[in-house]
C-alpha cells in the first residue's frame, strides 16, 4: 500500500466548516474543522477506490506522490 498526500482547504460558511481537496475537486463538510477533515478524508478514500476501478489512477499519481507541495494564500483586489 502506498502513502499519498493531498491538500485540504477548510473554511467556515454560515456555521458549517467546508473542506475541499483542490487536486481532485472533492469536497465535504462538518460541524467542526476536525469533522470536516474526517469527512473529506472519507470522500477522498471513496474517490481513490473509484479512480482505481475506472483506471484513471495513473493520471493522478505524480500529484499524489510529489515529495514536496506548497500552498499559499494570495490576496487579489476585486
Amino acid at each position: 500500500m502506498m502513502k499519498v498526500k493531498f491538500t485540504a482547504v477548510v473554511w467556515e460558511e454560515e456555521g458549517t466548516y467546508v473542506s475541499k481537496c483542490p487536486e481532485i475537486d472533492v469536497s465535504s463538510a462538518g460541524d467542526t474543522v476536525e469533522e470536516a477533515l474526517a469527512n473529506l478524508t472519507e470522500a477522498i478514500e471513496l474517490w481513490l477506490v473509484n479512480a482505481r476501478e475506472l483506471g484513471i489512477m495513473d493520471e493522478y499519481l505524480p500529484m499524489m506522490t510529489a515529495s514536496e507541495k506548497s500552498t499559499r494564500t494570495i490576496e487579489i483586489n476585486v
